[in-house]
């Protein structure tokens, strides 16, 4: 299998970054996340992207990027939230050891604060966050060779599980 040890998606705020840089350091990798990519190779945040450019401009930005990654990172990959959205996408995800890390809203209230610096729950949160995991979570499910609930674990638990999920060799 060529590409990444491992990819990381699921829904903003979830804890992809915190429970990937732990998984990377157990299983002796480095880690990558294309979020952090968009933001060094456009120079602003991912909220000015989709107020200056808007959405659409947005996606394409994060396709290429995250399909630079995948083609080039060997390590453990973190995706952003709406990345599965593209079919593109999804398609290479399907040969990939693809983890989907969930949650409910409830936990992404206690988690972000659903908060505005999130560009698409600027307006009702709550409704927002309900209505991309209505359109997203089946998407996620379709990509993942394991869904982990972080539901209530701490990220220490959260590595654990994805670990034994995947009967992956700690480094």
């Amino acid at each position: 299998m060529s590409g990444p040890l491992l990819v990381l998606v699921g829904p903003m705020g979830v804890g992809k970054s915190t429970v990937g840089q732990l998984l990377a350091g157990r299983l002796g990798v480095g880690y990558r996340d294309t979020d952090d990519d968009i933001v060094a190779e456009q120079g602003r945040s991912i909220a000015e992207i989709f107020v200056d450019e808007g959405e659409p401009v947005f996606r394409a930005i994060e396709k290429a990027a995250v399909h630079r990654a995948l083609g080039e990172h060997e390590g453990l990959l973190a995706l952003g939230g709406g990345s599965i959205l593209d079919a593109d996408t999804r398609a290479l995800l399907a040969g990939q050891r693809v983890v989907y890390l969930s949650m409910d809203v409830e936990e992404a209230v206690k988690r972000t604060g659903l908060n505005a610096a999130r560009p698409l729950l600027a307006v009702n949160p709550r409704k927002q966050w309900r209505e991309l995991m209505e359109a997203r979570r089946h998407l996620y499910e379709e990509v993942a060779t394991v869904v982990v609930a972080t539901d209530g674990r701490t990220p220490e638990e959260v590595t654990e599980v994805v670990l034994d999920a995947l009967e992956l060799k700690q480094a």
